[in-house]
C-alpha cells in the first residue's frame, strides 16, 4: 500500500525539479527565438566559409599567429638588449662595474629562462627538433605538444635571445616546436568547430605545415623554409602536404615582413638580412675552385664540430658533478656556464677580438658587408663611415684575418658548450653565422692574394668576400644539418641570387663529406637522448643490402589461438606487455589470421569465468577468443627474406611500430623498432 504513495511522491518531486530546471534555463537564456536565429545564421556563415575547405583558414591562422609572436619576440629582445648596452655604456670606465654589468645581466636572464621553463615543463629545454622528428615518425611522446608548455617556451626563449652574443644561441628550433604546439591546439579546435572525430592524419598534416611555418617566420623565407623543414624533419614526405606547407609558410613570412613595415623598420617588404651585393658580375668562373675549397673546409670543420658536440653531450651526462647539477639544480649549471661565456666575450678583454658588442643579427649583416675589409682596414678613418659594423672586426693590434681566425677558434668550443645549457634555445643561427665567418675569412684571403681579381687584363673585377660569406653560411649550416636547401635559404634571407650556383656547389661538397662521416646535428640529439627513432643507414656497401629479417627478428612471439580461453589469455597477458597479440588458427596450425588488442583481452577476462573460481563468483560461461573478441586482419606481413633496407623504408613510410613475420602464412617471428634499430647499428653500420 505504501509503494504507490512513495512512487507518487517521488514523481511529484521529479516534476518540481524539472520545472525548476526549466525556470532556471529560461531565466538565464532569454529570447529563445532570437538565439535560434543567431545560431542558424552562424551555421550558414560556417557552411559558406568552409565551402572551399577548412584547412585554408586554420593554416592561415597558424601562419599569421606565429608571425605575430615571432615579431613581438624580436621587438622585446631588441629593447632588452638596448637596455643592456645602455647600462654598460652609462656605468663609465670603472672596470669592475663594467664587468659586472656585462656578466650579471645575461646570467640573470639565462637562470630565469632555465628555472621558469623547467618548473612548468621538462620538455622546454633545447631546440625540440629531435623530439618533433620522433613524433612525425609515429612515436607518441606524452605532453610534448601540450598547449600548457607554449607560454613557458615563449618566455624562456625570449630571455635566452636577450642574452645576445654572450651565449650565442638562436630561435629556429624552439620556434618550430612552438609552431607544432600551436598547430596541435588548432587541430583540436578544428575538431570542435567542425564537430568531427579526432583524426591522426589531420594532426600529422598540421604538424607538417607547422614545421615550415617555424622556419619561414624566423628568416622570412617561405620557399626555403618548406624545403629545409622537409629535409631536416621528414625522411619521407607526402606530396599532398606540399601546398599546406607553402601556404602556411607564405602567410607567416608575408605577415612577418609586413609587421616590419608597419613598425617603420622598413619602407617595403624586403629580405631580413638585406645585402647590397652587386649582381652585374658577382664572381669569376675561376673562383669556382675557391668555392670548392670553401665547401671542403666547411665539411671538415662540420665533422669536427658534430663529433665534439656529441662527445660533450655524453661527457656532461657521465660527469657526476655536472649530471647532479643538471638533475637537481639546472639554474646553477646555467649560471656557471653563462658566467664563463660572458667572461670570455667581455669587450675590454678577449671580446674585443670577437666583435662581441654586436648582436647576432648585426654579426650576420656585418659578415655580408659588400666591402673588402682588407682594403678598408689600413684607411679605416678615411674611408669607412663612422659606426660601421665592420669596424667591430678591426682592432689596432690585430688584422682582420686575425680577428676572424680568433673568432672561429673561440666560438668553436663556446658553441659546443652552449648546447649543453638546459634552456629553450636554437642552434641553427649560431652555426649559420659561424659558417659565414669561415666564408668571410676565405674570401678576404682570396682578395688579399688577388687584389685585382683573377684576370689581370681587361676590366677590373675584384674579389667579393661577401659572396664567400654567403656560401660559407649555407655550406656549414647545411653540412651540420644534412640539408641542401640552405643554399636557397641564404639567398632568400639576403635577397641576393648572384652567387646561387657556387653556393650550391659548396653546400653539396660540404654535405658529401659530412654525411659520409657524421650523423646530423639533430640525429645526434636523438642518439644522445635515446629517443625511439630509427637511425639512418649510412652504409652504402652491397653487404648491407644482404641483411635479412631472419638474422635479427624476434622469434619468441607470444601468440594466441582462436580457441584459447580464460587460462591461456591470462598467461599471455602476464608473459608480455604488448599492445596487440597475434592470433593463429590453432596450436597445431600456426597460420596467422589476425591480431587482437590488449584492451580487448582485458575485457575478455573481466567478462568470463576463471576455471577455478567458486560457483558463486562465476561471471559467464566459458568462451574463446574467436567467439568473443574482434580479430583485426593483418594488413602488412614481412617475409623472413625481406631485406633490412626494405623493412627500414616501410617502417619510415608507413610509421609502423611492429610487423609480424610469416613463412607460407605461418607465424615465425616479429620485428619492432627496437630490433630494427639494433640491426642498423650492428649490421648495416658496424663500428
Amino acid at each position: 500500500m505504501e509503494r504507490p504513495v512513495l512512487g507518487g511522491l517521488r514523481g511529484e518531486k521529479e516534476e518540481e525539479e524539472v520545472e525548476r530546471v526549466l525556470v532556471s534555463e529560461h531565466s538565464w537564456r532569454p529570447c529563445p527565438t532570437a538565439r535560434r536565429r543567431v545560431r542558424g545564421c552562424l551555421e550558414w556563415v560556417k557552411r559558406q566559409l568552409f565551402r572551399v575547405g577548412e584547412d585554408w583558414y586554420f593554416l592561415f591562422i597558424l601562419g599569421v599567429l606565429m608571425a605575430t609572436i615571432s615579431f613581438t619576440m624580436d621587438i622585446i629582445v631588441t629593447r632588452l638588449h638596448f637596455a643592456h648596452m645602455w647600462l654598460y655604456r652609462e656605468i663609465g670606465d670603472i672596470g669592475v662595474l663594467k664587468y659586472l654589468s656585462w656578466t650579471l645581466y645575461p646570467m640573470a636572464l639565462a637562470a630565469f629562462s632555465t628555472g621558469f621553463s623547467q618548473s612548468i615543463t621538462p620538455h622546454s629545454g633545447g631546440s625540440g627538433i629531435p623530439e618533433l622528428k620522433t613524433i612525425l615518425m609515429g612515436v607518441v611522446l606524452e605532453d610534448y605538444l601540450a598547449i600548457q608548455n607554449f607560454g613557458a617556451k615563449v618566455v624562456g626563449l625570449t630571455c635566452t635571445l636577450t642574452c645576445g652574443s654572450t651565449v650565442f644561441l638562436g630561435k629556429v628550433g624552439p620556434y618550430v616546436h612552438l609552431s607544432a604546439m600551436a598547430a596541435a591546439y588548432l587541430g583540436k579546435m578544428r575538431t570542435t568547430v567542425m564537430k568531427e572525430y579526432e583524426n591522426k592524419f589531420k594532426q600529422h598534416e598540421m604538424l607538417v605545415a607547422a614545421q615550415a611555418v617555424g622556419v619561414a617566420t624566423v628568416f622570412g623565407a617561405p620557399i626555403s623554409g618548406v624545403l629545409f623543414s622537409i629535409e631536416v624533419m621528414s625522411p619521407h614526405f607526402a606530396v599532398r602536404d606540399y601546398w599546406r606547407g607553402f601556404f602556411a609558410a607564405t602567410c607567416g613570412a608575408f605577415m612577418f615582413r609586413l609587421l616590419a613595415v608597419f613598425n617603420s623598420e622598413q619602407e617595403t617588404i624586403a629580405a631580413v638580412f638585406k645585402s647590397d651585393l652587386k649582381i652585374d658580375f658577382p664572381f669569376d668562373l675561376l673562383e669556382t675552385f675557391f668555392f670548392l675549397i670553401l665547401g671542403i673546409i666547411c665539411g671538415i670543420v662540420a665533422c669536427a664540430y658534430l663529433f665534439c658536440q656529441r662527445w660533450m653531450m655524453v661527457a656532461v651526462k657521465r660527469n657526476r658533478l655536472m649530471a647532479k647539477l643538471l638533475a637537481t639544480d639546472k639554474p646553477v649549471y646555467t649560471v656557471l656556464v653563462v658566467l664563463l661565456l660572458a667572461s670570455v666575450t667581455f669587450p675590454p678583454g678577449l671580446g674585443q677580438f670577437m666583435a662581441s658588442r654586436l648582436t647576432m643579427k648585426e654579426h650576420l649583416i656585418s659578415l655580408f658587408d659588400n666591402h673588402t675589409w682588407g682594403l678598408l682596414a689600413p684607411n679605416a678613418s678615411e674611408v669607412a663611415k663612422p659606426g660601421g659594423l665592420w669596424q667591430e672586426w678591426d682592432h689596432p693590434s690585430a688584422t682582420i684575418y686575425g680577428t676572424l681566425t680568433f673568432f672561429l677558434v673561440m666560438k668553436f668550443w663556446m658553441l659546443i658548450l652552449a648546447t649543453t645549457l638546459p634552456l629553450p634555445a636554437g642552434y641553427f643561427m649560431p652555426i649559420f653565422i659561424y659558417g659565414a665567418a669561415i666564408g668571410r675569412l676565405i674570401g678576404e684571403v682570396v682578395a688579399l692574394l688577388f687584389p685585382w681579381g683573377l684576370h689581370s687584363e681587361g676590366a677590373l673585377r675584384p674579389i667579393i668576400p661577401a659572396g664567400y660569406a654567403l656560401a660559407g653560411a649555407a655550406a656549414f649550416s647545411g653540412s651540420v644539418t644534412h640539408a641542401v636547401s640552405t643554399a636557397l635559404l641564404v639567398c632568400e634571407a639576403t635577397g641576393h641570387l648572384g652567387h646561387i650556383l657556387p653556393t650550391v656547389l659548396a653546400v653539396l661538397v660540404a654535405n658529401a663529406i659530412t654525411q659520409k662521416n657524421q650523423p646530423s646535428f639533430y640525429d645526434a640529439g636523438i642518439i644522445v637522448k635515446k629517443l625511439p627513432y630509427l637511425p639512418p643507414i649510412r652504409s652504402r656497401h652491397i653487404a648491407s643490402y644482404r641483411v635479412t629479417l631472419e638474422e635479427f627478428m624476434e622469434r619468441q612471439v607470444v601468440a594466441l589461438a582462436k580457441g584459447d580461453s580464460f587460462q591461456e589469455v591470462l598467461v599471455a597477458l602476464d608473459t608480455s606487455a604488448d599492445a596487440e597479440y597475434p592470433v593463429i588458427e590453432s596450436t597445431g596450425s600456426p597460420i596467422l589470421v589476425g591480431t587482437v588488442s590488449r584492451s580487448q583481452l582485458v575485457t575478455f577476462l573481466q567478462s568470463h569465468e576463471h576455471p577455478q573460481a567458486p560457483q558463486g563468483e562465476k561471471l559467464a560461461t566459458v568462451g574463446t577468443i574467436g567467439d568473443d573478441c574482434t580479430i583485426e586482419p593483418v594488413m602488412l606481413q614481412f617475409s623472413p627474406w625481406t631485406s633490412l633496407h626494405q623493412a627500414y623504408h616501410l617502417f619510415q613510410l608507413l610509421r609502423l611500430q611492429r610487423v609480424f613475420v610469416t613463412r607460407s602464412g605461418e607465424l615465425v617471428g616479429a620485428v619492432s623498432r627496437a630490433e630494427l634499430r639494433r640491426a642498423i647499428e650492428e649490421l648495416a653500420n658496424p663500428k
